[in-house]
């Protein structure tokens, strides 16, 4: 296996051989009543596909997770392709549900989230683009509700709303961190009332998440008018159905609720539906998009962002509470790499070769970096779900060290694989596909992590201590003050989504491998009311990210001769 004879994701993506998509859709068993063509190789699929296939039997439900990753990625969303064309290798078939990516990591250093090497989705440019517009959608609708809340208050705000209350913040889908805090209604009386605000990245905003939570149009009609948007002058809740928002804000995502069809490049049929960060959101695909793969193979392979204490915390604790699904199995992603830098002896920087002295052969390392590894296993069966450990292999690895994992692995009691997707596509999966179809075979003993009429404090306390390894929660003021509102406010029976770093098992970014002893820090704690959760900001985590010294962007262009995009990936 040689990584140097692949060529570049896009050179792989742009010499695909795609199939029409209303065949992809045949493959699912859908007709073309029940598709909307956006060109060739994308379509929506009309909610009333949910309906006609409610007959046909469930497909083994597997979700993709990780160890905590490095700043580069762990290959998440590559192996959930990977096996899903994997599937196809054994006599199988699969359906892949994945998210939208945010031009955020586009346009800064991440990347799309399209998959890599010959397991991607494709066309990619459109993928890791606009799409068929949802990102869009999701921005007017959430910024609509801004402008009217705004409006309200300057036309004699009836409603009394507290202005030092508003929680409600604008959103945009780039990596912007001048807008992190901001004064608005600067200028004339009539430019609207002063109040210092700020943005967010669309994909960490509430109209976000209840996109991909939402189980059909009356359900997100009704989450609308429940957006909690700050209170009234008697400490009341305030809604966007009190300002008669939630109507047009239903109307501008109406299509958006449709979920997207791609395929692999090996024509495995993939639904791309709603976006949401997990170190911010909640991180996982739609419910919607499930409730339709669930219906149309063998097996539905979607992931959850980061590691499996951030996605595959909130894809138990709260996706899968709202959609009803069950999952069969989980796989953990592990790299060398990243068990390496969890020694903490190696600096790993976007847009940088990784040093010199983490590429030399060394056991020791990924034995000492593994205890990450072994926390997540007990993470996913803390959920009753039978974890895979998948080796997402790089050229640069050596025998011993994948030997290293595979020991850990047994040792924990889980099945695992080493697979090389990347390189190879679905005939490298086939040993990853054999041991998935193993673990999701075996009776499903799924359970929640804490129950939702639990406080929210004990909520909080149970993800820190059971999932982290903390010894406990300290909160602020504030969070405090809040957390009784809540709770007051009749939120309090709402599961919770932590937002902190992935780059650690806790809040703190620097604590690598299963750090113990610490102390979680809950500084603020908002409610996304409409969405279903509430979230504590964890340490020094932001909602809108910033781009670095040499963000992607400056790497992308389009050749005038041809009209195709150059430089991205």
């Amino acid at each position: 296996m040689s990584g140097s004879a692949v060529p570049t994701d896009l050179d792989i993506a742009q010499a695909a051989k795609l199939l029409p998509i209303w065949e992809i859709a045949e493959k699912m068993g859908l007709g073309r009543s029940d598709i909307e063509l956006y060109g060739d190789h994308m379509a929506k699929v009309r909610l009333e596909a949910i309906e006609a296939l409610a007959d046909r039997p469930n497909a083994r439900y597997v979700l993709v997770t990780a160890i905590t990753p490095t700043p580069l990625g762990e290959g998440k969303s590559t192996t959930t392709v990977g096996l899903g064309q994997g599937m196809h290798h054994i006599g199988r078939t699969a359906t892949v549900a994945i998210r939208q990516p945010s031009q955020g990591p586009t346009f800064g250093i991440k990347g799309g989230a399209a998959g890599g090497g010959y397991s991607q989705v494709v066309p990619m440019e459109q993928f890791n683009l606009h799409m068929t517009g949802d990102m869009h959608a999701v921005t007017a609708a959430n910024n609509l509700l801004a402008a009217m809340i705004d409006a309200h208050i300057y036309q004699g705000n009836a409603l009394e709303i507290d202005p030092y209350s508003i929680m409600w913040r604008r959103v945009l889908d780039v990596n912007d961190r001048g807008l992190r805090n901001i004064i608005s209604g600067l200028g004339v009386k009539s430019d609207g009332p002063q109040r210092q605000t700020g943005f967010d990245i669309t994909a960490a905003s509430e109209v976000m998440a209840i996109l991909a939570l939402t189980t059909g149009l009356e359900d997100m009609r009704a989450r609308f008018g429940r957006v909690t948007v700050g209170r009234d002058r008697s400490r009341q809740p305030v809604t966007a159905e009190q300002l008669q928002a939630a109507g047009s804000m239903t109307v501008l995502m109406k299509e958006a609720i449709k979920p997207n069809i791609f395929q692999t490049l090996e024509n495995t049929p993939a639904l791309v539906h709603a976006g949401p960060f997990a170190n911010i959101a909640h991180g996982n695909s739609s419910v919607l998009a499930d409730l339709i793969g669930i219906k149309t193979s063998d097996y539905l392979i979607t992931e959850a962002g980061f590691g499996a204490d951030i996605g595959a915390e909130k894809f138990f604790n709260i996706k899968c509470r709202y959609s009803g699904l069950r999952p069969d199995a989980a796989v953990l992603v592990a790299t060398v790499r990243a068990l390496k830098s969890h020694t903490g002896r190696y600096r790993v920087v976007p847009g940088r070769p990784l040093p010199e002295e983490m590429l030399a052969e060394n056991p020791d390392d990924v034995a000492e970096g593994a205890a990450n590894l072994r926390r997540q296993i007990k993470n996913v069966r803390a959920h009753g779900v039978s974890p895979v450990v998948c080796v997402n292999r790089f050229a640069s690895d050596f025998h011993s060290e994948i030997d290293v994992i595979g020991r850990v692995a047994e040792e924990e009691g889980a099945r695992w694989a080493v697979s090389t997707h990347w390189a190879e596509g679905g005939s490298g999966a086939r040993e990853l596909a054999r041991a998935v179809v193993e673990a999701a075979e075996e009776p499903s003993e799924f359970q929640f992590l804490y129950e939702l009429d639990q406080p929210l404090k004990a909520k909080m306390e149970k993800i820190a201590t059971t999932i982290y390894g903390a010894d406990g929660i300290e909160y602020s003021a504030l969070a405090n003050r809040q957390i009784r509102q809540y709770e007051q406010s009749g939120f309090g029976n709402l599961p919770i989504c932590m937002a902190k770093t992935h780059l650690s098992l806790s809040h703190d970014p620097k604590l690598k491998g299963a750090p113990s002893g610490f102390i979680v820090p809950v500084r603020e704690v908002r409610a996304s009311v409409g969405a279903g959760f509430v979230y504590p900001l964890l340490g020094e985590m932001r909602t809108m990210p910033g781009l670095g010294s040499r963000p992607a962007a400056q790497n992308v262009d389009i050749d005038l001769e041809t009209g195709q995009v150059v430089g991205l990936f």
